[in-house]
This record gives structure tokens, C-alpha cells and sequence, in this order.
């Protein structure tokens, strides 16, 4: 792939030959290999090479053609700005996206080093290294049916025709490990964990497969439990997949769009219990794959979105800052339409509790590890949930696996229904936050 600055310059001397004067470009370049395995054997090994770029071209009358490519040599570039600019003329005529003010701000932020990738084979040596320890944890694990062992190379760029030139790199690698048990006159019970991390090096395979076998062997003994109302505790995972099912109440296009639980009066308001806050923060330190910069070249920071139940920030595009009369956060994604979108959230509590809670000391309370099927059970504009989880009830400080049950409630509700935030936080794949603890919520068991 060309430089940016190759890019830049031949995609100027392009537009300026085509008579085009306004055009931004962004694109990414992903190469991955990618392995899973079954039963000691590899079953799987996929190395795959992704490009995407999306070209914008405005006109004289500054309406605003879009189209994308995965072709970035001149002879992709022309054509790419040739068919924006003629679409151009169909554009909309109002809320037109434009140039973000911020896309020629110097970033400080350091690049990062990419790390040397692994050949396939030592991915699958590694892997199969790990069924075969997760099988022997414990006789009940019979597979390992979900895995994979992944290396993934990033890099993207903006350009734009006032001088705009960003480019960032890094690489990741991830590993998944899911489990299946078989037992006489019990059902299968399964259970997994993620890790992921700069380099294959530094991916805690041991902390993943422990985690794994713990939970699976957690979930053997399990019971019914009975319909009601209980304190229940989300594990840090499950609480950022609810706030992000209803991301719509901070992400300001939701808000135009009315698509929302908020709108631009709310911002300011309690919209929950004082004893939570919670940033987007692209650049955390544990942001494994923290991008600098947005698809409009904005660069991205730390926003405060809750802060002790307030909702203090909205995440924004340039397009959407303006209309609202905020400044551009560094959350868009560009195509046929603008969209916004978190990066990596960090949640945490900054107020002294009334009481501290522990799962040591907690007795016919329930613990949500993991919730499923947001697909059917979110209505993310009503507000509203009814999602199926794997987790245990709790007796007496004791962890009981709990058959299979539904947790139901209105996420609002929720946010002001929080009675403790504990200070440990879970790393994530969407980001850093503790267990959270929540009075009264509707428990269903089959």
C-alpha cells in the first residue's frame, strides 16, 4: 500500500486535474491471520488482506457525493473522486457533513510500534497447546467447540484537500476459548473467555484458559431459581454490553435522529444514581488498539458521558457538533450517512457508598455474568430489555450456577436503581468497568 503522503499528494494533483477543490479520504488496511482448531486437530486457518476507502467529494453548489473503493493507487483514486463528484449532484440539500474543524490539529499522541506476527503454525501449535489443557481441567469439559487464535495488522489514514495528512498503526492479537461439558443425566453447561493484547507474546493465554475452566466447572452444579425480584450484580462485561445496547441516549445522531432515550434537553440532567461515571476514552492505557483519530480526522480523547448520575456529554461527529453547538469528539464513522460511535468506555465511581457489598458476603442475590441475545430481547428506543444470562445465585457468599432464567427491566430504571459500584475493574473488549450492583430487578426462571 502507498504512503499517505504518496496518497495525499497524487489525490490533490487528481482533483485538481478533475476541477474537484473539496474531497476528504479515509481508509483502512487490515491483514489477519486467523486459526481455530477441534479435537487436536487444526480446523481451520484463514489469512485474509482488507482494504476500505471511503472517498468524499463536495461541489461547487457543496452538496456531497460518497462513494468507496478498496483500490488506492492513482488509477483507483481517479476513478473514486470521478464517481463522487458525480454524485455529488444527487446529494441532500441539508445537514450536509463537512470538514471537521479539528482535522488539521497537530495529534501528540506517540505511534506505536507494530509487532512481528507469528507464522500460522505457531498460532495453531499455541492453540492446540490450550484445548487440549482446557480439556484436561476437569473430566466433565468434553471440547472446546468455540475458538480461535487471531493476529490482526491495523493501519488507517485521513486526508483531506486543506492539508489534512494522519496515519496510524498497531497490531492485536485475541484469543477465544469456549468450552462444552457432557455429563450423565445433565445438560451440557458451557463457558468461555477472551483475552487480547498488543503481540501474541503478550497475550495471557494461561489467565484465559483459568478463567474458562473456573466458570465451566462453576456452572456443573446448577438449580433452578425462582421467579421474582432480586438484587442482582453485573459483572463488569454484562453492564458495558447493556450501556452499550443503549448507547443511543449519549450518541448524538441517535438524538437527532430520534432514536433516542435522551434529547438535547437531557444533557445536564440526572439520568442516574450519583454513585456511577462513565467515559468513552479512546486512549485508556488498557485501549489495546486506541485510534488517534477518527474517519473525519478528528483526533479522539477522554469524554465524560456520566458523571456521578449527571449526564454531562454526548459523543459527537463534526456534523452533529455543529447542529448541536458542541465541538466534534472524535466518534464518527464515514459512509453513505455520518454515524457515531463508542470507542472503549471507563466506568468507575467517584462517590463514597452508603454500603459496601460483596459477593463474600451476599446472600439470595444474583450474579449476571454474561448476557445473550440483545438482538431480540433490546428495545433500545423504548428503553426497555428482556435478555437471557449465564451467571449463579448466591447463598450465603456461595456461587450456585443457575439453570437457564431471563433478566427483564428498564434500563433507565436500571442506571437510577444502582446501590454500589465496586472499585476492581474488569478489562473488557469494549472497555474497563467494575461489577455494579443493582437493587430489585425482575429474574425469570424457566
Amino acid at each position: 500500500m502507498p504512503s499517505t503522503q504518496e496518497i495525499a499528494g497524487y489525490a490533490q494533483e487528481i482533483a485538481h486535474k478533475l476541477g474537484i477543490k473539496k474531497f476528504d479520504i479515509y481508509g483502512s488496511t487490515v491483514d489477519e491471520t486467523s486459526v481455530q482448531v477441534d479435537q487436536g486437530e487444526p480446523k481451520q486457518v484463514n489469512a485474509s488482506s482488507r482494504s476500505g476507502v471511503m472517498v468524499r467529494v463536495w461541489n461547487d453548489e457543496q452538496t456531497l457525493g460518497v462513494t468507496s473503493t478498496s483500490d488506492v493507487d492513482p488509477l483507483g483514486i481517479e476513478l473514486a473522486l470521478k464517481t463522487a463528484y458525480e454524485a455529488s449532484f444527487f446529494g441532500a440539500k441539508e445537514n450536509i457533513p463537512d470538514f471537521s474543524p479539528e482535522a488539521t490539529i497537530p495529534i501528540s499522541h506517540s505511534p506505536t510500534e507494530k509487532a512481528t506476527q507469528a507464522p500460522a503454525a505457531k498460532l495453531i501449535e499455541t492453540l492446540l497447546a490450550a484445548e487440549k489443557e482446557l480439556i484436561s481441567a476437569h473430566p466433565a469439559i468434553t471440547s472446546v467447540p468455540y475458538n480461535g487464535l487471531a493476529q490482526r495488522d491495523v493501519d488507517r489514514f485521513y486526508v483531506n484537500s486543506e492539508g489534512s495528512v494522519r496515519n496510524e498503526s498497531h497490531t492485536l492479537s485475541s484469543i477465544y476459548l469456549s468450552t462444552k461439558t457432557e455429563q450423565e443425566d445433565k445438560k451440557p453447561r458451557s463457558a468461555g473467555a477472551v483475552r487480547i493484547s498488543h503481540s501474541l507474546e503478550e497475550l495471557d493465554i494461561s489467565g484465559c484458559l483459568e478463567e474458562a475452566a473456573k466458570k465451566t466447572i462453576s456452572h456443573l452444579n446448577y438449580e433452578k431459581v425462582k421467579t421474582g425480584k432480586y438484587q442482582v450484580v453485573f459483572s463488569g462485561k454484562a453492564f458495558l454490553s447493556l450501556l452499550n445496547a443503549f448507547s443511543n441516549i449519549f450518541n448524538a445522531q441517535d438524538i437527532l435522529d430520534k432514536q433516542s432515550l435522551s434529547t438535547p434537553e437531557t444533557l445536564g440532567m440526572k439520568i442516574a444514581s450519583p454513585l456511577l461515571s462513565v467515559c468513552d476514552d479512546a486512549l485508556h492505557p488498557s485501549n489495546v488498539g486506541a485510534e488517534t483519530f477518527d474517519d473525519e480526522g478528528t483526533p479522539t480523547r477522554r469524554i465524560s458521558i456520566i458523571s456521578n448520575g449527571v449526564l454531562t456529554g454526548l459523543i459527537h461527529s463534526a456534523g452533529t457538533a455543529k447542529r448541536l453547538n458542541a465541538q466534534p469528539t472524535g466518534n464518527a464513522n464515514i459512509g453513505a450517512k455520518v454515524t457515531v460511535s463508542p470507542h472503549f468506555y471507563h466506568v468507575f465511581s467517584e462517590v463514597q457508598p452508603e454500603q459496601e457489598l460483596s459477593i463474600e458476603s451476599a446472600d439470595n442475590v444474583i450474579y449476571i455474568d454474561q448476557l445473550k441475545a440483545f438482538h431480540a430481547g433490546v428495545k433500545a428506543v423504548q428503553g426497555s430489555f428482556s435478555l437471557p444470562f449465564d451467571g449463579w445465585m448466591i447463598k450465603n457468599g456461595e456461587l450456585i450456577s443457575v439453570d437457564a432464567a431471563t433478566v427483564a427491566g428498564d434500563f433507565l430504571q436500571v442506571l437510577n436503581s444502582i446501590v454500589f459500584v465496586e472499585k476492581e475493574a474488569e478489562l473488557t473488549t469494549s472497555g474497563v468497568c467494575p461489577k455494579v450492583w443493582v437493587d430489585a430487578l425482575s429474574i425469570t426462571g424457566e
